[in-house]
């Protein structure tokens, strides 16, 4: 019986963790539209997973752009 105790116990500050993180995601969004609303800028840092996506679309430009270069110094060479 004990175990059970100490089971629901775990999932019940697990809920309210979940519970205190939803909260502020949710007040985070409402503070940013009444900024907006306001005229004032939002706070806005980026995320983790922002500033990856940002990284990877930086890398996938220069990895185009290098082989658009490569395919060009190709098919000059070819040409003379």
């Amino acid at each position: 019986m004990n175990k059970h105790f100490h089971d629901s116990l775990y999932y019940l500050r697990r809920a309210i963790t979940h519970a205190r993180l939803g909260a502020s995601e949710y007040r985070a969004r409402l503070t940013n539209w009444g900024r907006a609303r306001v005229g004032r800028e939002p706070d806005h840092d980026p995320s983790r997973v922002d500033r990856v996506r940002e990284d990877v679309r930086a890398l996938e430009h220069r990895a185009e752009t290098r082989a658009r270069k490569t395919v060009k110094g190709a098919r000059d060479r070819v040409r003379r």
